[in-house]
């Protein structure tokens, strides 16, 4: 329900009272499961970051080279991460609220790490970060842009990234 919350009206207007009604449920009951509106935040981006992650994950596992797994990684940026809806904005108010809230930059290391990780099974180190990092540049790049990066263009983007060093 605090996902849910959090889509419609934003961190800047989600509170304890705004999911306690969302949820049809006493006040009391998020102020005692959730000591802070922080505490709340981070465990309902937690749940989004989870899912987001796994999605990552299960595209990567099917995925049985590097290349499979750059159309892998196209595929979730323009299918879970980029799909107009409760996803996209989630990420996007995460992202603000990490960069405000040093508290909660803890749910997205958390899931860099963990996109990290799924990505090593098909690159080192270097080049997994270095996509993870592209991938978030272009999450911003194109929620926020009047001209998104069609899906063509984001796996061409990814291959180009991850070529080899001649």
């Amino acid at each position: 329900m605090a996902l849910d919350v959090l889509a419609e009206h934003g961190v800047a207007g989600t509170t304890h009272r705004t999911i306690a009604q969302a949820a049809d449920v006493p006040l009391g009951s998020t102020t005692y499961h959730f000591a802070s509106i922080d505490e709340l935040l981070a465990a309902a981006f937690r749940r989004h970051a989870d899912d987001v992650a796994g999605a990552l994950e299960r595209r990567l596992e099917a995925a049985s080279d590097a290349g499979a797994a750059l159309d892998a990684l196209a595929d979730h940026l323009a299918q879970d991460l980029l799909a107009p809806g409760r996803g996209l904005v989630l990420s996007i108010e995460l992202y603000g609220v990490a960069a405000r809230r040093p508290v909660l930059r803890s749910v997205t290391q958390e899931w860099m790490l963990r996109s990290r990780r799924a990505l090593e099974r098909h690159f080192d180190p270097v080049t997994a970060r270095e996509l993870d990092a592209l991938v978030e540049g272009l999450v911003l790049h194109s929620a926020l842009s009047t001209d998104p990066t069609t899906p063509h263009e984001l796996c061409h983007a990814l291959h180009r990234m991850a070529r080899p060093e001649a």
